[in-house]
């Protein structure tokens, strides 16, 4: 057995954190220029497009957040797109305005005391409608829960549409501008449940009228041109379909059929209302789908296996962007022709100097949990290993818990195994994609059966020929970085090393510091903080901290509002009040100036070699 020492990378750090990304691409109301977020000048921009002649310029210059946690909207005549930017992360953002002619950037909301979210501006062009927590005028004082405002186009007249006391989201505008459609819920005895209501933009008139049953996911997508019929996605079957809703009647005409191996969710109409795209959900890939809507035929785009995440009709609809990427290449921005099936590159991917051909196709794969309940992961192996070769690895686990892996480009993937790491992502129970029971698998049970999956995953990777068994690492964030506290004292034997990026190691804590939105999620996840006392005290890492033997490595930003720092920095001091030596037996790094993880390069080229160092040093061969 030979047991060899990390590669050299082929892959160069900077370099790979440097090349160019894009983020939210958003076609003008009269779908002739797509607007954008890219990094292409060495830092986050806002960009346009004219799809005619292909030209981009940049419309920003330092006016936009260096991460990415709220989106941005055009007004109805394409001429100002209103962002949010917050402070080093913090995530308290304000609603901009920038002039698409002259760049000339207006702030509209002061004071970072609340977040504020641009949404949609109203057809006769004269409301902005937002999503906030700040105080309703008649109660000032400290935030609250997430609802509905309203801001004429100049910033004034700011109030509220909706005061409910769960959060509200995603609303939009009627085609006739007379009505907001938006989700929420009203079933108090069950979190889970999503419900879509209509409400006039005054406050007054609210209904609900999409409900299917109480505990399932039911959410509006967009209008359909004619205003009678609106997009809907519902979990209630069983798994996530796509229908159209009659306003009046109820109705709803199913595009998805029920019982298929698939979930899918609501994108876009055709501006003629001919169509419907949709994104299907199948083994961690990600297919835009058309639906003809006088035939009820799908049509899947002729793309290659992997993920795409917009999807917008424009060109007389007959072409959409599409936003995709496959495991072996990096995301592109094309316009797909519905008429020849054939797409052409509006924003390619670069590659500077790193041949794509080191990037290695993962294997999609299930392993058996401890209950024999199949569990599906992504793995990715060095290409070039030599027999006999014993090769660390890593167990990748994802945030969420409601999100998963996906079959895309995953460029620290690629980095990691270009080092000569194994790496499996699996999407343990309470991941999505996999239907409303998988889903919901870890409600009242993060660290129960899903720490278990996590712990199964190892032991997979441990079955491996190539894999050395006394050099496995668990790393993740968020939740991710909760899973890996667990991990860590729980499942003590099982890891060399341990990476907690942005986690969480004590609920109470965090739910102490969370705003009532993020209340509002772990009370559905984990149930009450006081009746459930007991529960959220065993699933918090800080209390099993003397059973830790991995060398654990802290990485918090300070001003992160979803996973407080307090939560690495509890966990740090309670290691050094058991004796353990920082530097020793851990490691702990703070960034002042960041929040709940980074889009900004330099942010990503910094965590990202703090990372690795630590696993080089960690995971490297004993003898």
């Amino acid at each position: 057995m030979t047991i060899t020492a990390l590669r050299p990378a082929r892959i160069p750090l900077e370099e790979l954190c440097r090349l160019p990304n894009f983020s939210f691409p958003t076609l003008s109301w009269k779908r002739d220029r797509v607007a954008f977020y890219s990094d292409r000048s060495g830092r986050i921009e806002l960009y346009v497009m004219d799809l005619a002649t292909k030209v981009v310029r940049q419309l920003s210059h330092g006016e936009v957040p260096r991460t990415l946690r709220t989106g941005f909207t055009w007004d109805r005549r394409d001429a100002a797109i209103f962002f949010g930017r917050d402070e080093a992360g913090n995530e308290q953002h304000d609603v901009f305005r920038i002039d698409v002619a002259t760049g000339a950037v207006t702030q509209l909301t002061s004071g970072g005391v609340a977040e504020h979210h641009a949404v949609e501006v109203s057809p006769d062009n004269e409301w902005l409608a937002i999503v906030t927590n700040r105080s309703a005028p008649e109660t000032p004082g400290t935030p609250g829960q997430m609802n509905l405002w309203r801001m004429r186009l100049d910033g004034s007249a700011l109030q509220p549409i909706t005061r409910l006391p769960f959060p509200a989201y995603a609303p939009r505008w009627s085609p006739d501008g007379r009505t907001l459609a938006f989700g929420s819920n009203d079933v108090a005895d069950d979190l889970k449940n999503r419900s879509g209501f209509l409400v006039r933009p005054d406050g007054s008139g609210l209904r609900r009228i999409l409900h299917l049953r109480d505990g399932s996911q039911d959410h509006f997508g967009f209008w359909h041109p004619d205003g009678r019929q609106i997009a809907v996605m519902s979990d209630a079957s069983g798994q996530a379909r796509s229908g159209i809703l009659d306003v009046e009647t109820g109705d709803i005409r199913w595009l998805t059929p029920e019982g298929m191996p698939y979930e899918e969710y609501a994108a876009r109409f055709a501006a003629s209302g001919d169509y419907l795209v949709c994104f299907r959900y199948r083994d961690s890939e990600i297919r835009p789908v058309v639906h003809e809507l006088a035939t009820g035929n799908a049509r899947d785009l002729r793309l290659p296996p992997g993920i795409g995440w917009v999807a917008q009709p424009f060109d007389d609809d007959r072409k959409v962007l599409v936003a995709y990427a496959t495991e072996t290449t990096r995301p592109e921005l094309i316009a797909y022709d519905l008429t020849t099936d054939t797409s052409e590159t509006l924003l390619p991917a670069e590659y500077g100097s790193i041949d794509p051909s080191v990037f290695v196709e993962s294997e999609y794969l299930s392993y058996r949990s401890f209950d024999d309940l199949p569990i599906p992961a992504i793995l990715y192996v060095p290409r070039d290993r030599r027999a006999g070769e014993k090769l660390p690895a890593i167990v990748n686990v994802h945030g969420g818990p409601t999100f998963q892996w996906y079959r895309g480009f995953d460029a620290y993937a690629q980095f990691l195994v270009d080092r000569g790491y194994v790496v499996i992502e699996p999407n343990i129970r309470g991941s999505t994609g996999y239907g409303a029971a998988f889903q919901n698998a870890a409600i009242k049970d993060w660290g129960g059966k899903d720490l278990e999956d996590v712990a199964t995953a190892a032991g997979y990777l441990k079955s491996l020929p190539y894999v050395d068994p006394e050099r496995i690492a668990v790393f993740g964030g968020s939740y991710g970085g909760f899973m890996t506290f667990m991990a860590a004292t729980k499942k003590p034997a099982l890891w060399r090393a341990a990476v907690a990026w942005i986690g969480i190691s004590d609920l109470h804590a965090m739910w102490a510091e969370s705003k009532e939105h993020f209340r509002y999620f772990l009370r559905e996840q984990m149930g009450d903080p006081e009746v459930d006392r007991a529960l959220w005290r065993d699933r918090s890492a800080i209390e099993f901290a003397d059973h830790l033997r991995a060398k654990l490595l802290m990485i918090h930003g300070a001003n992160d509002p979803r996973c407080p720092v307090s939560q690495s920095r509890g966990f740090r001091d309670r290691l050094v009040a058991l004796g353990r030596q920082e530097g020793v037996d851990f490691e702990y790094v703070e960034y002042a100036d960041e929040g709940h993880g980074s889009a900004d390069i330099e942010q990503k080229i910094r965590t990202f070699r703090t990372l690795v160092d630590f696993l080089d040093r960690t995971m490297a061969p004993t003898s």
